[in-house]
């Protein structure tokens, strides 16, 4: 397929090979997560933001895990018992993730961050999945998904079939997936280059995402297939930068129109950095090949192939996009824009540079930042790693140019994926940097020596910080109250812990299932618990378009300022969407409170939060039955509207 890649076998022989090495690497990385995060949960372990002890253990399992996958490097080089060497690199990145991930996690049953801020609606999306595989809005009755659906439908089918609420299952999913992300992008960087080399790279792209990614672990599992991806698709191009025409690549068009198409289901942000690299790729690609033969009937091919991989991942988006694209197409159209754009953090407003950070990743995208440079002319891997760099600058300077116009392309989300380039780059540099070293010094033993020991020790001290980089995620995970109303650091639970009882009051008043009924409630992430529909979203930022948040969040503010039950019941028939069943408000002093929130772009923060109040007297109604719980007062309308 590339230049530097093994050596070729008839295609269909090799396909089915992939395929086969594809699924019983990922049912290896299933096994060793799920059996490790097993192994955790029957012992008591202390909080991980009390107590040292797990980040001891975690160091351990660390070692462990990187020492076998040293040994299958080792086996692999030396060509010695290769089907087993490439299992053992299977179970041991599964299990460098397991570790890394699940062990500071252990004494919780929450994920990174929580229930907080962004991870709350996340949990809410696998909640609403679990509860029903259909394609619906994680918050809103009676709109399709716009949230790309395909890394919360499948484990919200597997948290159905464990018999597990969402909220749940949605740490050992998320840890699980990732495990079986990385084996997979194992496999497909062994398909690329040399096995040992693969097993390089993809330790060394999973240790960067780990630290960097894995609190958003739906794009996390796309980030870690980056690298390789890209590889793949210049491999694709590659035959066309000379005019070709000839099947040579064709494997990669296809590969690559799957990946865009996966990542399309998973995170339309990172499938944005993805399908722009390989843009890139295809004009460089058509570039050259008029360079080549000075006719421009040869920038065909690369167009051709480009065409071929863009329309291969609409067939495989349409998959959890089709519902919603024909929703708009039949007369539904989004009435706003949205405003999920709408941020600009620090990070986003400069350019990263992480060459020049006084750090080991900082050294390592330095060493990647020089081999892209000094082998961009002789290396298809540094040639398509270096275009995929280029497009995440360019993507950067798009997001800083578009604040003129009050927007942003959200480039700050896109440093992980600058880090996994960088730091595939930089394995390939050590590597290559090792041996002019070695030849330089007459291969003297000892210098080899020196040089693996160096790398090894290096992989270990980024492997083992990386729970202090994820401190403050994991403090919150610790912190949060979870969905049986528990802190897993033993504190006083919060208002969270009063969920399980307006559970019992709204079902008993409303009867029927959850998913019955809509509730407008401040309290959002009481519907990353239950999943009831909600009237209101968290914040615009990730409101369905098609729901018309603005508009909801006025309606609200009106009915506040109405002044009898029978006006509000009124107000809620001539409603154009679904009005409540029921509201959960918090007790205020003077009445009944909602905090909602607006979009206060271009200030950052992007939100401002508001309180809105009602009157008591509004429900006293026999229409209205009103039901204090703790900090919560509920209210269902359990009587004839009209």
């Amino acid at each position: 397929m590339l230049a530097d890649t093994p050596v070729a076998v008839a295609p269909l022989r090799r396909a089915v090979s992939t395929l086969v090495q594809f699924v019983c690497a990922a049912l290896v990385a299933a096994l060793v997560a799920a059996v490790g995060l097993f192994a955790f949960d029957r012992v008591q372990w202390p909080a991980f933001n009390s107590s040292n002890v797990t980040q001891a253990v975690t160091t351990v399992m660390q070692f462990a895990a990187l020492a076998v996958l040293g040994l299958s490097i080792y086996l692999l080089r030396r060509r010695r018992w290769v089907t087993g060497a490439r299992v053992l690199s299977w179970a041991a990145l599964s299990g460098l993730v397991t570790a890394t991930l699940g062990m500071p996690l252990a004494a919780t049953r929450l994920y990174l961050h929580g229930i907080s801020v962004d991870q709350e609606f996340r949990t809410q999306f696998l909640t609403r999945l679990t509860d029903s595989a259909a394609l619906r809005d994680m918050n809103y009755a009676d709109l399709p998904s716009f949230y790309p659906a395909g890394w919360f439908w499948i484990g919200g089918r597997v948290a159905n079939l464990l018999g597990m609420d969402g909220w749940e299952a949605f740490k050992p999913y998320a840890i699980g997936s990732l495990a079986v992300a990385a084996v997979v992008a194992l496999v497909l960087w062994s398909e690329l280059v040399r096995s040992d080399l693969a097993v390089l790279a993809a330790t060394a792209t999973t240790l960067v995402v780990l630290a960097y990614g894995s609190p958003e672990p739906y794009g996390a599992v796309i980030a870690v297939l980056v690298a390789p991806a890209l590889v793949l698709a210049w491999g694709g191009f590659l035959p066309a930068t000379r005019g070709g025409r000839g099947r040579q690549g064709w494997g990669a068009v296809v590969g690559t129109g799957l990946f865009l198409g996966l990542a399309a289901t998973f995170y339309t942000l990172y499938l944005g950095i993805a399908a722009f690299a390989v843009t890139v790729m295809a004009v460089v690609a058509a570039y050259l090949a008029h360079r080549a033969t000075g006719s421009w009937r040869a920038v065909l091919p690369a167009l051709v192939r480009l065409v071929v991989m863009a329309s291969i991942a609409v067939l495989v988006a349409l998959i959890v996009w089709a519902p919603f694209v024909f929703d708009v197409l039949g007369g539904n159209p989004p009435s706003e824009s949205g405003t999920a754009t709408h941020y600009l953090p620090d990070a986003g407003a400069r350019l990263p540079l992480p060459m020049f950070h006084m750090s080991l990743i900082g050294l390592l995208s330095l060493l990647g930042t020089v081999w892209l440079v000094g082998r961009a002319s002789s290396s298809h891997r540094a040639q398509a790693l270096g275009l995929g760099v280029i497009a995440v600058y360019l993507w950067y300077l798009a997001s800083m140019a578009s604040t003129a116009v009050g927007n942003t392309l959200l480039a700050f989300r896109l440093e992980v994926i600058l880090l996994v380039l960088l730091a595939a780059a930089g394995a390939f540099a050590f590597v290559d940097f090792s041996r002019w070293i070695s030849l330089a010094t007459s291969e003297n033993p000892r210098v080899r020596r020196v040089l693996v020991a160096v790398g090894a020790l290096g992989a270990l001290a980024f492997a083992q910080n990386i729970p202090q980089v994820l401190a403050g995620e994991i403090t919150v995970a610790y912190t949060d109250t979870d969905g049986a109303g528990e802190r897993a650091d033993q504190r006083p639970a919060g208002a969270a812990s009063y969920y399980a009882e307006v559970d019992d009051v709204l079902l008993s008043q409303l009867g029927g299932e959850r998913d019955d009924h809509v509730v407008l409630t401040a309290d959002t992430s009481f519907l990353a618990y239950y999943p009831y529909f909600g009237f209101q979203a968290l914040t615009s930022h990730y409101a369905n378009p098609l729901a018309e948040f603005s508009a909801r969040a006025a309606a609200i503010e009106e009915w506040s300022e109405l002044s009898s039950p029978g006006e509000l019941l009124a107000a809620w028939e001539e409603l154009p969407w679904r009005a409540p069943d029921a509201v959960v408000f918090r007790q205020g002093a003077e009445g009944y409170t909602l905090r909602l929130a607006e979009d206060v772009y271009p200030n950052d923060p992007n939100v401002r939060r508001y309180t809105v109040t009602f009157p008591k007297e509004l429900f006293d109604d026999p229409r209205f039955t009103v039901t204090e719980v703790g900090p919560f007062v509920v209210v269902t309308a359990t009587g004839e509207r009209a």
